[in-house]
């Protein structure tokens, strides 16, 4: 009813502007341009229009302007702040239009509100680079303009449809968003589990702990007051699913995910629908894919997972954190020569041979000529990190940081994959040890997956190379996008959601960014 309202008063302002149609046409176009004149996107759409109204009128417009309401009333679907579209101002703006001047006014409101909630849609409500300057991924804006142009040549309701990433990931985050909501309208999960439970326990404690694993899916129906093997599979499935040690015992890191409110899970879902949109492009056939939150990295081809390993990613620390961004893999250096950061040689090996010259002598101290320089030729004590004119390198060797394999994608934060010596880093829950680059478990079986596009024996030709002992490179006939993400809440095609902890709190700090734009967390009744 209300959107036939406005239409009717639309209407009646194009019939009352003035008494010849031709009149009307030209009082409302003026009125265009002139309110178009602060936003160039919008007054070059209407230049090449020739002023052309869009959305007040009948026909077309009518359909589109329908289309745009019931797109932005249901923006919420999609974890967007739909308080700051201002539907209702809008609807009062265009029911109060009766004069030309006012018309077009609206005409250009609406289609400020239209390019606002575009891009919201398609490539997120934040710039998340503000959020964490360790987020350094290039977002694929579309140009402004074009969603206009792209808008009155398409069908209204498909256009609008077409606007979220079409991908898996964000069609089946959507649906378990929506199942969130319904939960939190409920009123969570129950009562939360009061402590630590192991098997065999009985009491009032394993009921409760029962109840919340019934009412998230993990057990059927089951009246047991004893921590019995039906309780102890359900707690290591849960477990999986949440990137915890999958003993079946619901010791205190478990029972703190357990004991996390629906709200919360439903928080971290929207803030991935939001990281999805930041990703909203093209990622390759096969590209390589690097879930921080996870510690995995996976080989993906065709949407299809081809190859998993476990991998370390940089520490907590804010130096040592590693960044979220997509680049392409190029080769990779086999028996790799590790050349010590910078950063690492003055913050953390300096000080040592200042102490002792002869410190980490797995290390070759290089000038500025390339040359191995003697230990015993150079006076430590007197240099800064500032004015330190030497670099370090480690040869190739089993003992070498980066092990005996790494793989390149170049990029400005020389962040890359490789092997490493330390391992047993990897039997880790929580696996966030390196200086910001991400260590591979099975780096060789990674090595022989990408291999395999453009070897007939992979394997036989990696250790081949390998067994020279010299650094070379294997540069890839069809390089491999990397996208190096973090998601603390991400699905499969069957099975439960996953969740994972927020090892940086990057996800924490998005979504206060969220809520401060508008986006609320809903709970849906029935």
């Amino acid at each position: 009813m209300r959107i036939q309202l406005i239409v009717v008063v639309i209407a009646f302002v194009f019939a009352s502007v003035g008494a010849p149609a031709q009149a009307q046409s030209a009082a409302i176009k003026q009125a265009i341009a002139e309110a178009s004149v602060g936003d160039e996107d919008i007054a070059s759409f209407y230049r090449e229009t020739d002023f052309e109204p869009i959305w007040l009128g009948r026909g077309k417009n009518k359909r589109r302007l329908q289309a745009l309401f019931e797109a932005l009333e249901t923006s919420g679907n999609h974890g967007l702040p739909t308080a700051s579209y201002k539907v209702d101002a809008l609807r009062n703006d265009i029911a109060n239009a009766t004069t030309a001047r006012q018309a077009g006014a609206v005409e250009v409101a609406i289609s400020e509100t239209f390019l606002k909630y575009a891009r919201d849609l398609q490539t997120g409500v934040l710039v998340p680079q503000r959020i964490d300057s360790l987020i350094v991924r290039e977002i694929p804006y579309r140009a402004r303009v074009s969603y206009l142009t792209s808008l009155v040549k398409s069908s209204p309701r498909p256009f609008f449809r077409a606007l979220a990433p079409q991908t898996q990931e964000y069609n089946r985050l959507f649906g378990v968003k929506a199942d969130l909501e319904r939960q939190v309208g409920l009123g969570d999960w129950g009562q939360k589990v009061p402590g630590a439970l192991k098997p065999g326990a009985t009491g009032n404690s394993v009921a409760i702990l029962r109840n919340r694993l019934q009412a998230m899916g993990y057990l059927g129906r089951s009246a047991t007051s004893t921590y019995d093997p039906s309780i102890q599979q359900a707690v290591q499935v849960f477990q999986m699913d949440h990137g915890l040690t999958a003993d079946g015992v619901a010791g205190p890191a478990t029972i703190e995910e357990i004991n996390k409110s629906a709200a919360e899970r439903l928080a971290s879902v929207i803030v991935a629908m939001e990281r999805e949109r930041w990703l909203n492009k093209e990622r390759g056939k096969r590209h390589v894919l690097v879930n921080l939150t996870d510690f995995t990295a996976k080989i993906i081809d065709n949407d299809k997972i081809t190859f998993e390993t476990r991998s370390v990613i940089g520490a907590k620390s804010l130096d040592r954190r590693t960044p979220e961004f997509s680049d392409v893999m190029e080769h990779m250096v086999i028996n790799p020569t590790w050349n010590v950061p910078r950063s690492i040689t003055v913050k953390e090996y300096l000080p040592m041979l200042q102490k002792n010259p002869n410190a980490v002598g797995h290390l070759n101290l290089i000038d500025s000529r390339g040359r191995v320089v003697p230990r015993s030729a150079v006076n430590f004590a007197q240099y800064s990190g500032k004015t330190f004119p030497f670099r370090l390198k480690e040869p190739p060797s089993q003992g070498n940081a980066l092990g005996l394999v790494k793989f390149m994608f170049p990029n400005p934060y020389n962040i890359y994959l490789h092997d490493t010596p330390a391992k047993s880093l990897f039997g880790r829950e929580v696996r966030a040890y390196s200086h910001g680059c991400v260590r591979l478990h099975k780096p060789f079986d990674f090595a022989y997956a990408l291999l395999a596009k453009q070897e007939a024996d992979p394997q036989g030709y990696f250790q081949s190379v390998l067994s020279t002992g010299r650094e070379t490179t294997v540069p890839l006939k069809e390089p491999v996008p990397v996208h190096i993400i973090y998601r603390t809440a991400f699905t499969s095609a069957k099975g439960h959601v996953q969740y994972r902890r927020d090892v940086y709190g990057r996800d924490a700090a998005i979504w206060r960014a969220l809520e401060q734009r508008g986006v609320v967390l809903r709970g849906i009744q029935g």
